[in-house]
């Protein structure tokens, strides 16, 4: 309207251009940029059924049936209403009416009968290798029938691998879904995606579906949301240093107080869902001998790496699993903390005695290791650090930086590492499966475990609960296993740290939410 009223003793032709430009002005200034976590760099495809890794922009363009918010409790979001029978053989879930996919399809009963058997044979199976069959009630209701109880079957749907997408568009694309286009009922469209580089989406504007997290019930206010991929912490500080981009997901805590000096930077945080380890390769000479994998995990300072790396922001790991989940409360004597003369001790007991260049010997053979990491400022500087304090006791370790995109298929081929610095984000004790599984040899489980007991209390774990409190029992029991295997390492638990210009963007207060996903997304606004 301003616009307008400038121009009023102008044609009306020039009327009709001026106008024009001025909705151009205005959808302009619904743009946004953000950039995805340094660990999510090179993401290769947004197919949540068959992906192992996605990134923070899959929420977005797709819905779950539930999501859940920062104090572990579900809320609707595709599902409205759901219930168990008490013997946990049973579930039945209300569906969300009136929600369309982006290609305009309907979600209803049939599209859940559809999804679920997609998971089959799939990396991501365990997830619904609990649910037998799928009953159509009524186009808005559906029974899943077990074949055994899940009691984790909830969080499993809060998931972003159980987002679902439109069949007509999975089934068309084939393989193709997720890197040429991804159709979702999401709150965002995927307009296009180069593989680390970006993702560009747009606000779909039939939204009218968010759950009661959201303030925001209808579209999105930003219109056009860009994710970049950027892997070296400092050139995401500088881009939004300088108004390059507009929020980062993932701030390494040595650069909070560069960040707290920029007046135009707002910084919050989250608790944290991830740990920062290294996978030990089991298959592969010296780690074959249980004694050295002692030696290395023990090698590990955490307290150093909290206090040096990440000035005491966030806390030590000394188990597989984040603190607030019950199953990391184990046997205090399991935990794995820092001890040298104990490392030192269990590789003389091993036979590595020390040479004069501080890298030990036996029968001819240096102790020399190879450890690999991916980019990343922070992979980085950990992995260096990890290299100095296993050289402390004896260890030598050769550094391979890996692109994070071919990364996982170097591990794919099983034998050619040994040690690495990864990390992962999961709420879920779950995780223990999936990177230790003997199913997922190579990759996820990068230690190449596979262990019959392991199998045994992994079953019990996943598949052997019937009720939540026996769940976390099992999994305590085999958290305890792993961790008196030593075929990792701990090192830190992070907490979420993001960053926005907020001059740009106005994020709410409150992160409703494990993460920075879509229930908080779409109540983000242009300034």
């Amino acid at each position: 309207m301003r616009y307008i009223s400038k121009t009023r003793l102008f044609a009306s032709s020039m009327l009709v251009s001026v106008s024009v430009f001025g909705l151009a002005i205005a959808a302009n200034a619904q743009e946004a940029t953000f950039v995805v976590s340094a660990q999510n760099v090179g993401t290769p495809s947004y197919n949540p059924i068959n992906g192992t890794q996605l990134n923070d922009a899959i929420t977005l363009i797709f819905d779950r049936m539930v999501i859940q918010d920062a104090d572990q409790t579900f809320h609707g979001q595709l599902a409205t209403e759901w219930e168990s029978t008490a013997d946990g053989m049973s579930w039945t879930f209300k569906l969300r009416e009136g929600v369309t996919f982006h290609d305009g399809e309907p979600f209803n009963a049939e599209t859940i009968v559809w999804w679920i058997p997609q998971f089959a044979e799939t990396e991501n199976a365990f997830m619904t290798a609990a649910i037998e069959s799928v009953e159509v009630i009524d186009d808005l209701t559906v029974r899943f029938v077990m074949a055994n109880p899940d009691p984790n079957l909830l969080s499993n749907m809060s998931s972003g691998f159980m987002s679902i997408p439109s069949p007509k568009a999975f089934d068309a694309l084939g393989d193709d879904f997720g890197v040429t286009a991804a159709v979702g009922s999401g709150p965002f469209k995927l307009e296009s995606f180069t593989v680390g580089q970006e993702t560009v989406l747009s606000a779909n504007e039939d939204y009218a579906w968010a759950s009661d997290l959201s303030k925001n019930q209808g579209a999105p206010h930003i219109k056009t949301l860009t994710f970049r991929e950027i892997s070296e912490d400092s050139t995401a500080f500088l881009e939004l240093s300088t108004g390059g981009v507009d929020l980062l997901y993932s701030v390494p805590t040595d650069f909070l107080p560069r960040l707290e000096g920029e007046p135009s930077v707002q910084v919050g945080t989250m608790p944290g869902t991830g740990l920062f380890y290294i996978p030990i390769n089991t298959t592969v000479e010296p780690f074959t001998d249980i004694k050295v994998r002692e030696a290395t995990a023990f090698a590990i300072n955490q307290k150093e790496i909290l206090d040096n790396l990440y000035g005491g922001v966030g806390s030590v790991a000394n188990t597989f699993l984040i603190d607030s989940l019950l199953a990391a409360n184990v046997d205090p004597t399991l935990r794995i903390s820092y001890d040298p003369d104990r490392s030192k001790a269990v590789l003389e007991e091993a036979g590595w005695v020390m040479s004069s260049d501080g890298v030990r010997e036996k029968d001819g053979t240096k102790l020399q290791v190879a450890l690999w990491t991916q980019n990343g400022t922070e992979f980085k500087r950990v992995t260096e650090v990890v290299q100095a304090q296993l050289k402390a006791v004896g260890i030598g370790a050769d550094i391979t930086v890996f692109d994070s995109a071919t990364i996982n298929d170097q591990y794919r081929k099983g034998t050619d590492h040994q040690l690495a610095v990864r990390s992962y984000s999961w709420a879920n004790a779950d995780i223990i499966d999936w990177f230790f599984s003997g199913q997922r040899l190579g990759y996820p489980n990068v230690s190449m475990w596979n262990d019959p007991t392991a199998e045994e209390m992994n079953l019990a774990a996943m598949s052997g609960s019937h009720t939540w409190e026996e769940r976390v029992a099992n999994f305590t029991t085999y958290h305890e296993y792993v961790l008196s295997q030593y075929v990792f390492a701990p090192i830190y638990q992070p907490v979420q740290i993001y960053a926005y210009d907020k001059e740009a963007i106005s994020v709410p207060e409150a992160i409703r939410g494990t993460r920075l996903q879509s229930q908080t997304v779409v109540d983000i606004t242009v300034n």
